[in-house]
């Protein structure tokens, strides 16, 4: 856990809702676990024990707060801001690894022998990759199971779940109730076969606004559309494809999916909730980089700023070679071409969402022929794609960050930069600062802040480990420009008048 036992007592005594996520309260005396936050009487402390994830508290015996619903919480910060093995597993569990591979599976995409895995996840988390499986499962049933009318064989199906009974099982164990009753409760429309609505939750404060205006100036055509407020596009999953329409709303993101499988609702959450980074620590991020006068104003115009993810890390990679030395509207139009030729078409495509980004092994082919511009940049984009299709380079978010650093810098036309961008939107990377962007330099520049690579980092040495937030804000300094100081308000007022004069 993140925090001590005392502090995380504390916590629930406060009914804090920044800590929900970050461990898991339960209570001897009635047997079930809670979220720090939950409204319910505060036990004594003698009953209290805390654990770091729901599946450790189920596999000592508790079952789930029918009130506060501890598993419909942001994840924890702690597998964005831990490298080691613990939380790249946690990664790649969260994303169905172990139901579609089982844990041998997930240790050979880690590189660890089962027993291994086994014995680390234990120590570290409480519960083995089973268990945590189990846990992932439960709470992808409960989702469907209360917004969707499809029949509880298909719902255990779709969850990963062996057979009925273990479904009906698990849910009694867990929640105390059986799937009916679980059912019964839920008010409201639900969503159709196929397609789950849903809350994506996260710690307050977060700027979503930000993170989304960022991927709208980057949306390709064809795979990506903003309308209306939403930013929707198309997913390639494990057992079929899918759409996600994405809208800000109060404390959560509200998330339409559209699902050829219902198997896949689990890993495209994920997938999604990386995208956005949603969980995030905004109150730990927003102290460290307030702490620097020349960063203050940057972070109170952005209050939980967030660090752009990914859901496919063959498409980063990709847009990261294309988007080398040029701008991000050359960028984009140069993608769109190659999505344009060589995208494959969705089978139910919704408004401007009509195709997925293309596949490795279409790339490998068709990248030299198909993308516009320098022959290297089109080879370096062809030899990705082939390390890719050849199981040479994994690009998933249980790498190791300097293995993957090694693994792209070996391919010719990718440096540093590439490599560097493609750790901190595909693995989450808190602490990277791109100090040779041109446009991340011009932001520092317009905050005071030394452009000068060397001089640049030797600053950001205070921001660490959040220098990957703070190259958000710089962007989007340069972007937008520096936010306005108080007693820069009526200078600005004055450059307005003479504007419209």
């Amino acid at each position: 856990m993140l925090v001590g036992t005392e502090d995380a007592f504390r916590a629930v005594a406060a009914r804090d809702a920044r800590f929900d996520g970050t461990f898991i309260h339960a209570v001897r005396s009635t047997g079930i676990y809670c979220r720090p936050s939950c409204p319910a009487r505060t036990p004594k402390r003698s009953n209290s024990e805390f654990y770091p994830t729901a599946a450790a508290a189920q596999a000592a015996g508790y079952r789930a707060c029918r009130r506060c619903l501890p598993d419909a919480v942001p994840g924890s910060p702690e597998w964005d801001l831990r490298a080691d093995l613990a939380g790249r597993a946690m990664r790649l569990i969260s994303d169905g690894v172990v139901d579609r591979c089982g844990v041998q599976g997930l240790a050979d995409k880690l590189g660890y022998s089962e027993r291994h895995l086994t014995r680390v996840l234990t120590a570290e988390l409480g519960a083995g990759p089973l268990g945590l499986a189990r846990a992932n499962r439960a709470h992808s049933a409960r989702v469907l199971i209360e917004t969707t009318d499809i029949p509880f064989s298909d719902v255990a199906f779709a969850a990963g779940f062996a057979s009925l009974r273990q479904f009906n099982d698990t849910m009694r164990e867990v929640f105390g109730r059986t799937p009916t009753e679980l059912r019964g409760q839920k008010r409201g429309a639900r969503s159709g076969a196929g397609t789950v609505q849903l809350r994506l939750p996260f710690r307050t404060p977060c700027d979503t606004a930000g993170v989304l205006r960022f991927l709208q100036r980057r949306a390709l055509a064809g795979i990506e559309e903003c309308a209306d407020g939403a930013y929707s596009r198309s997913l390639r999953l494990p057992h079929g494809t899918g759409i996600a329409t994405l809208r800000t709303a109060d404390k959560h993101i509200s998330c339409t999916l559209r699902l050829t499988d219902l198997r896949d609702l689990g890993s495209a959450v994920a997938r999604l909730r990386r995208l956005l980074d949603l969980d995030a620590d905004p109150v730990a991020i927003g102290e460290a980089l307030g702490s620097d006068p020349l960063l203050r104003a940057s972070v109170q115009r952005s209050p939980g700023v967030r660090v752009p993810g990914a859901v496919d890390g063959l498409e980063i990679v990709v847009r990261a070679v294309v988007g080398q030395q040029i701008s991000v509207a050359a960028a984009r139009a140069t993608t769109e071409r190659l999505v344009t030729e060589l995208g494959a078409e969705l089978p139910h495509p919704d408004g401007g969402v009509t195709r997925l980004f293309p596949t490795a092994e279409v790339l490998a082919e068709h990248a030299v022929t198909a993308l516009p511009g320098p022959r290297r940049r089109a080879e370096t984009v062809r030899d990705v794609a082939a390390a890719v299709a050849e199981g040479r380079l994994a690009l998933h978010p249980g790498r190791d960050e300097a293995e993957l650093r090694d693994d792209l810098e070996r391919i010719r036309g990718v440096g540093p930069w590439t490599s560097s961008y493609v750790v901190m939107r595909v693995l989450g990377a808190p602490d990277v600062l791109l100090s040779g962007d041109f446009a991340l330099r011009r932001g520092a520049g317009l905050l005071g802040i030394p452009e000068e690579p060397t001089a640049l980092l030797a600053h950001a040495r205070r921001w660490s480990p959040w220098r990957s937030y703070a190259g958000v804000l710089l962007w989007e300094t340069a972007s937008s420009g520096p936010p306005a100081r108080p007693d820069d308000v009526t200078r600005q007022e004055s450059f307005e008048l003479l504007e419209k004069s």
